[in-house]
C-alpha cells in the first residue's frame, strides 16, 4: 500500500442543517429532501441513495413543506410562497405569493392538476398546475385558526386539514366544510393548552388517521366523522405521518426521536375486521422527528440531527442484501474543500462563507502510526463572507493557491490570492465574462491557467486566467442532448483532457486542445479509447461482495501521479488504495482492512494479499487529497463533534426507564 506522511485535519467546523421536511416521488423514485437552511437535496433511490443534486438555500427562506407533481418539485414556507425549482439548472424556477400569510403544508391532489396551501389566516388555497406555472383558482371556506395539515382523498374530492383542536374535511369542489372532528386535548395539566394537529392522512376508504401535540395517533371514520380508535404513543408530540403505498402501514414520528409503526391487521386469525395495530417502535434518531416516507421496503426519516436515515422493513427486503443495510446519510456527497496541492493550502465550504487554511508543517519522520510533532501550526488565512442572501453553491481553489473561486445561483466570483509567509492578500476580479452564469460546478486546470465552469444545458465554460483577470474561450458542448446538470469535472494533470460526469449517468471527456468531445464514456484508455484490461477483468470477475454491501458512496478518486497503477479513492468511512498489479479478491476470500492483515503471520497475510488495500484509521471522511510532496491530506468530520452542537432533545432515555 505504501507509507504516507498525513495531515490529519479536524478544524473544519462543518456543521449540517435540520431537515424539515421530505417527499418522495414513487414514479422516478426521488427523495427530496428540504433543510433548515433552506437547501433542497435530490436523493436516488434507484442509484444506492446518492445524493445526485443540491439546490442552494438562502438566507431567510425557511421550507416547510415540499410536494411533487409529476416530476415537478414544489416547496411551501413561512414567507407566504409556493415556489418551483427548475431541476436542470438547480434553482428556484420562480415563486408566486399565496396571500394568506406563512404557509405551513403544501399538498397535490393524486392527479396532479390541483395543489393545495395551507395557511396561516386560515384558509387554504387551491391552486391550478398548467404546464408552466400554477394559477390561483379559488379559497376554500375560511376557518378562524391556521392549517396546520393538509391531505387529499385519492380521488381528489374531499380534503382533510389539521388545525388547532380540530380537523376540518371540506368538498373540494364547493370549498365548504363537511364535517368537524374535534380532537381530545388530552389530561391533566395538558387539558388546558390547544392541541396541534401536525399531520393528517386521508385513506382511500375514508379513514382519516391524525398526529397531535398530546402524543395521540387517532383512527377516524371520515364518512361519519366519528372517531374509532386512540393510541397514546407518546408524552411528547406526533409530529408527521407517513402511508405506505397500499395503505397497509402508517408509520408516525415523535419529537423524542422515535417511529412508531401500525398495521391493518385481523384482531384474530380467520376474521374479516380488522383494525389498526401498534407493530413495533423504530429508534433511529435522538432529536425531532420531523420528516418521514414510507416507501415500499423501508421507511425514511430524518429531523433535528440532520441525519437521513434509510431503515430496511425487513419483513419486505432479502435478508443479507444490501437493501438490508441500515443507512445513516450524515454528510453531503459532494466535495466542501479543495485542496491547493502545490501550495498546502486548504479551502473549507461553508453555506455563507469559506475559510482559506494553510496546513501545518513537520521536519520529523516516524513509523506508522505514530504522531509527529508539529513545527508549524495550521493557520487560518481569510474567512471571505458572500455577499447577499444567496447561499453558495460551490467554490474551488487552484493547485497553485492563487485562485479562488465561489458561484451563487445569483453570481460568480474570482478573487486573486497572494500568500507570503507574513501575510496574504485577496484581490477580487470586478470584470468576469457573461458566459459565467449558472454555475454548478467550478474547478481549475492543472497549471492553474484556466477555470471550467458547468454551465446550463450539461455545457462547460473554459475561463483563461493570467496576473489580474480572465478571458472567455470556448463551451464545451456534447452531443448526447442530456440537460441535467454536471455534478463532476476533473481535468488531467496534462492539460489536454477534461472529464465531466452528469446526473444522467453520462460521462464525456473533451480534448482541450481541439476543444470538442473526443469520447462518450471502471478505468478507460483515452489513448486506445477503450476500457483498459484491468478495468475488463474486474467488469469480468466482478467485485467483493463486502464491498458492494457498503452503504456510503465512494466521493472522490484519483492516481498515484508516481504510481498510476495506483488508484486512491475513500467513502465517509474508509480510505482505499487498489493496486493494479496484484489480483483481485476472489468473492470467497477475506477482505481485510490493513490494520487486520498487517497482525497476520507473513505467509497468511502474503496469501491473503490482493489489490484492495483499505485502511479504516479515519472515521467521517469528508475529503482526502494528496500533495505535491506525496503526502496526504485527511479531512475528517467526528459525528460525536456535529452530535455536541446539537440542541438538548426533549427527552433523553436514562438507564433501566
Amino acid at each position: 500500500m505504501g507509507e504516507f506522511k498525513v495531515h490529519r485535519v479536524r478544524f473544519f467546523d462543518y456543521m449540517p442543517s435540520a431537515i424539515r421536511s421530505m417527499a418522495f416521488n414513487s414514479q422516478t423514485e426521488r427523495l427530496a429532501v428540504a433543510r433548515a437552511d433552506g437547501a433542497v437535496e435530490i436523493f436516488n433511490f434507484a442509484d444506492n441513495y446518492f445524493q445526485e443534486k443540491i439546490i442552494a438555500g438562502r438566507d431567510g427562506r425557511s421550507i416547510e413543506a415540499l410536494c411533487w407533481v409529476g416530476c415537478r418539485l414544489f416547496s411551501a414556507g413561512l414567507d407566504g410562497e409556493i415556489t418551483e425549482y427548475d431541476l436542470e439548472n438547480l434553482r428556484p424556477r420562480y415563486s408566486i405569493e399565496a396571500y394568506g400569510g406563512p404557509i405551513w403544508t403544501i399538498s397535490s391532489n393524486s392527479q396532479g392538476m390541483q395543489l393545495a396551501a395551507g395557511c396561516e389566516d386560515g384558509t387554504v388555497k387551491m391552486f391550478e398546475v398548467l404546464e408552466d406555472r400554477i394559477q390561483f383558482q379559488t379559497n376554500l371556506s375560511r376557518q378562524k385558526g391556521r392549517i396546520i395539515s393538509l391531505s387529499w382523498h385519492p380521488s381528489g374530492a374531499q380534503i382533510a386539514a389539521g388545525m388547532m383542536d380540530m380537523i376540518k374535511i371540506f368538498d373540494s369542489e364547493t370549498g365548504q366544510a363537511t364535517h368537524r372532528l374535534l380532537v381530545d386535548r388530552g389530561v391533566g395539566t395538558s387539558k388546558s393548552q390547544e392541541v396541534v394537529v401536525w399531520s393528517v392522512a386521508f385513506l382511500s376508504d375514508h379513514t382519516i388517521i391524525s398526529g397531535d401535540s398530546a402524543g395521540k395517533v387517532q383512527i377516524w371514520d371520515g364518512l361519519t366523522g366519528t372517531l374509532i380508535r386512540t393510541h397514546l404513543v407518546t408524552k411528547w408530540d406526533v409530529l408527521v405521518l407517513a402511508v405506505s403505498q397500499d395503505e397497509s402501514s402508517v408509520i408516525a414520528g415523535t419529537s423524542e426521536g422515535t417511529i412508531v409503526q401500525f398495521q391493518f391487521l385481523s384482531s384474530a386469525v380467520g376474521q374479516q375486521d380488522k383494525l389498526w395495530v401498534q407493530t413495533r417502535t423504530l429508534k433511529n434518531h435522538s432529536h425531532d422527528v420531523r420528516a418521514l416516507v414510507h416507501t415500499d421496503t423501508a421507511v425514511v426519516s430524518g429531523g433535528m440531527d440532520t441525519q437521513l436515515v434509510v431503515r430496511p422493513l425487513l419483513d419486505k427486503v432479502e435478508k443479507y442484501s444490501q437493501e438490508s443495510a441500515l443507512r445513516k446519510i450524515a454528510f453531503p456527497h459532494k466535495n466542501l474543500v479543495s485542496c491547493a496541492k502545490k501550495a498546502g493550502l486548504l479551502l473549507f465550504q461553508f453555506p455563507d462563507h469559506l475559510e482559506l487554511w494553510r496546513l501545518g508543517e513537520s521536519d520529523r519522520n516516524g513509523t506508522p502510526g505514530e504522531s509527529l510533532p508539529v513545527k508549524r501550526k495550521p493557520e487560518k488565512l481569510i474567512q471571505l463572507k458572500t455577499k447577499g442572501e444567496d447561499h453558495i453553491c460551490c467554490s474551488a481553489l487552484s493547485p497553485c493557491g492563487s485562485w479562488l473561486a465561489y458561484a451563487t445561483v445569483a453570481a460568480v466570483r474570482l478573487y486573486r490570492l497572494q500568500l507570503s509567509s507574513n501575510n496574504v492578500s485577496i484581490q477580487k476580479v470586478s470584470k468576469l465574462p457573461r458566459e459565467l452564469k449558472s454555475v454548478h460546478q467550478l474547478c481549475f486546470s492543472s497549471d492553474s491557467c484556466r477555470l471550467f465552469a458547468s454551465s446550463s444545458f450539461s455545457s462547460v465554460v473554459v475561463v483563461a486566467l493570467d496576473q489580474t483577470d480572465c478571458k472567455y474561450l470556448h463551451t464545451l458542448k456534447h452531443k448526447s442532448g442530456s440537460k441535467q446538470p454536471i455534478h463532476i469535472l476533473s481535468p488531467s494533470e496534462d492539460g489536454q483532457w477534461l472529464a465531466t460526469a452528469n446526473t444522467d449517468c453520462e460521462i464525456h471527456v473533451f480534448n482541450l486542445r481541439k476543444m470538442k468531445v473526443s469520447v462518450d464514456i471502471f478505468e478507460f484508455s483515452l489513448k486506445q479509447k477503450e476500457y483498459s484490461e484491468w478495468s475488463r477483468q474486474l467488469q469480468r470477475q466482478g467485485l467483493h461482495p463486502l464491498w458492494l454491501q457498503r452503504d456510503t458512496p465512494v466521493t472522490q478518486i484519483t492516481f498515484n501521479p508516481n504510481n498510476p497503477a495506483h488508484i486512491m479513492l475513500h467513502d465517509v468511512f474508509m480510505f482505499c488504495i487498489i493496486d493494479q498489479s496484484l489480483p483481485l479478491p476472489e468473492a470467497k476470500s477475506k477482505f481485510y482492512n490493513q490494520r487486520i492483515l498487517r497482525s497476520l503471520p507473513e505467509p497468511q497475510r502474503l496469501r491473503e494479499s490482493h489489490a484492495f488495500k483499505a485502511c479504516k484509521n479515519f472515521q467521517h471522511l469528508l475529503s482526502v487529497n494528496l500533495l505535491e510532496d506525496l503526502s496526504l491530506v485527511v479531512v475528517e468530520r467526528p459525528l460525536v463533534d456535529i452530535v455536541s452542537q446539537l440542541p438538548a432533545p426533549v427527552r433523553q432515555k436514562l438507564f433501566a426507564t
